[in-house]
């Protein structure tokens, strides 16, 4: 399914199926010059036995014509408003190929860009992946907007194309099966991202072991897939502030090692990628955008896969940081991959924050289901920036505790630290305490849990099932509204 969305300042032939945008108690007075008088009173006496209280009413008034009337309400949050467009694209998205016009002069609304995140919201409710089904659909929408009012700018219109294809970008990603989307694919791809303006540095396993990142290569050296550090750098600022740093963790698949996971929904774990996703998606955002910022994004890529090769539990490795890692868990993978990720970011870049994001536990999910990420931080500055922005666009966090009381859990008998808390309970919160250790020099630091975030079985306010690519609207709106 296709859809296309066109400007013009006024309609070449008479449209069928027509948008209108009406006040929220549904009076269609104001519209008159719209439609026709015989439709006014027509709509009119169907709106007698309407569902007031919905946000849009769609009146099939023959064979070849509708009319949608959009309730537009007071004090609607710009979340709000894309949710609205979403609604509308659902409503529109059955049967054959649909053409709409959009009337934006019928649009009254004391918030300025209304008509911009409503069409941001269609935009996002209709992404789709079907690059592996043999028969495609070919069914196209098209929604023309009509009219010199309202029209969003040029800088808008940027904008938040930028992010569509930043938030596309990350949903291909995590959408992707694991046999085609292994790390050497996915460093490759990312390397593409060049043409974007993105300065793209790929570390391989020789000179991961160079380095020292023995956490990391210990994850991926059951596969025989290759292990990747990889960098993305946008310095929008030409200059040489310090940069916004974001650490994504990219597992392509995850048995869960030796450690073995269950065979019963295992084929979902080519998502414990998601976060290097979202970063991905996020940079790719910022550069088309052109934000005038300094950003690195940083990724590992690994893939946890079972052999003769495998790490073993009881395993002990060095990471980057120097610190030993006890390996009493080999499904307790992510963590070990962002230990070396998130010291390598903070002593290479210097950056004023980090952010890490990762499908890190199973935990979070029984803490906060579907609807919030969880969030631990070490800066209440930082996490209050983050919590603001995730209101804003409907990505929503919520705040877990981090403790020095947690740190015993962690503690090891024959190593620095061991990979999991085999005490039991506080999952999530053990987990996040396990990665502080690797931020050495106090450098504002927040990582976003996304397990129950990243995937959707049945479909969210602006995704249609599947990837949702979580996070690159949160932390676009953070950099938009903090550091820009």
């Amino acid at each position: 399914m296709a859809l296309k969305i066109n400007y013009l300042k006024t309609e070449n032939k008479k449209p069928s199926n027509i948008v209108l945008f009406s006040d929220e108690k549904f009076k269609i007075s104001s519209l008159e010059r719209y439609i026709d008088k015989n439709e006014i009173s027509y709509i009119s006496d169907l709106l007698k036995t309407s569902d007031l209280k919905k946000n849009l009413l769609v009146f099939e008034l023959n064979s070849k014509k509708k009319i949608v009337l959009v309730s537009v309400k007071d004090k609607l949050k710009s979340s709000d408003i894309e949710g609205l467009g979403a609604e509308f694209y659902t409503r529109i998205n059955l049967g054959k190929n649909s053409e709409y016009s959009v009337i934006s002069d019928s649009l009254k609304s004391k918030h300025e860009n209304f008509l911009s995140y409503f069409l941001h919201g269609i935009k996002l409710k209709s992404y789709s992946f079907n690059k592996y089904k043999t028969k495609k659909e070919d069914r196209k929408i098209s929604i023309n907007v009509i009219g010199k009012k309202n029209i969003p700018s040029a800088q808008l219109k940027l904008k938040f194309k930028a992010l569509e294809e930043g938030t596309f970008y990350a949903r291909d990603l995590v959408s992707e099966p694991g046999n085609i989307l292994h790390p050497d694919e996915y460093a490759k791809r990312i390397s593409s991202l060049k043409k974007d303006g993105l300065k793209v540095t790929i570390y391989d396993e020789k000179k991961l072991k160079k380095l020292g990142m023995h956490a990391l290569l210990g994850v991926g050296q059951g596969s025989i897939r290759g292990s990747y550090l990889v960098t993305m750098e946008w310095n929008g600022k030409k200059n040489n502030s310090k940069p916004l740093a974001f650490v994504g963790k990219g597992v392509c698949f995850d048995t869960g090692g030796y450690s073995l996971k269950p065979a019963r929904f295992m084929e979902d774990m080519t998502y414990d990628m998601a976060g290097s996703a979202t970063v991905v998606g996020l940079m790719k955002s910022l550069a088309l955008r052109k934000a005038k910022i300094n950003a690195v994004g940083v990724v590992g890529l690994v893939e946890n896969m079972v052999s003769g090769n495998a790490q073993r539990p009881g395993d002990i490795v060095k990471s980057y940081s120097g610190k030993t890692i006890e390996v009493l868990n080999t499904d307790a993978e992510g963590r070990l991959v962002l230990a070396d990720a998130l010291t390598f970011t903070e002593k290479r870049f210097k950056p004023q924050f980090i952010v890490d994001l990762a499908t890190l536990t199973g935990a979070i999910i029984v803490c906060l289901g579907s609807e919030y990420a969880g969030l631990f931080s070490n800066d209440d500055k930082l996490s209050k920036q983050i919590f603001s922005a995730g209101e804003q666009v409907e990505e929503k966090v919520w705040r877990m505790p981090l403790h020095k009381n947690y740190d015993k859990l962690m503690n090891s008998k024959n190593a620095d630290m061991q990979n999991i808390n085999y005490v039991g309970g506080a999952g999530s919160t053990t987990a996040a305490q396990f990665l502080q250790r690797f931020i050495l020099n106090k450098t504002p630091w927040a990582h976003l849990d996304i397990a129950g975030m990243a995937f959707s079985k049945y479909g969210g306010a602006l995704n249609s099932g599947g990837a949702t690519g979580f996070g690159v609207r949160l932390l676009n709106k953070l950099v938009e509204e903090n550091y820009e």
